[in-house]
């Protein structure tokens, strides 16, 4: 069976547009988990005594588990053909088991360098307490169409 999986191309996205938000629900688990998978031991992120000797409610997300959900929000968005060339992003507020992540950007420039088709994306993530993360991103897009990469397959038994 072939799968086709949607791909923005540069020649059909406008300074402007709008990203389709995404919700990503934080647990325990999902905290914890992340945290182990990166090798990141800070305690505050494992040890509840140890976050709140800290000052802070409970444990709380590491930068990792917000730098995958930004790459995931644009690549999920631009497509499996989407490469994030830089990321920029700034943690301003924590973010604890049972909050609900909230991903929203905006494309804010589109531009050819080296031939490759950039766009670069403001975005934010933000709890119901307000936002936690600004972010910009450079992404690349295939170009259009004509561009051989521009529509994967992947074929499955």
């Amino acid at each position: 069976m072939n799968r086709r999986y949607p791909q923005k191309l540069w020649s059909e996205v406008r300074e402007g547009e709008a990203l389709a938000p995404l919700r990503f629900p934080v647990d325990y688990a999902r905290i914890i988990l992340n945290a182990a998978a990166t090798w990141d031991y800070f305690p505050g992120h494992h040890d509840p005594e140890y976050a709140r000797s800290q000052g802070q409610p409970d444990i709380y997300a590491s930068t990792i588990l917000f730098q995958g959900l930004i790459d995931r929000f644009v690549t999920d968005w631009g497509g499996p053909l989407t490469l994030v060339r830089r990321r920029r992003m700034r943690m301003v507020a924590s973010v604890y088991p049972g909050d609900l992540l909230t991903a929203e950007g905006r494309i804010v420039r589109c531009y050819l360098e080296a031939e490759l088709g950039l766009v670069d994306l403001d975005i934010t993530l933000s709890t119901t307490r307000g936002l936690c993360v600004p972010a910009g991103v450079c992404a690349r897009l295939p170009l259009g169409h004509d561009d051989s990469l521009s529509q994967p397959t992947t074929t499955t038994p």
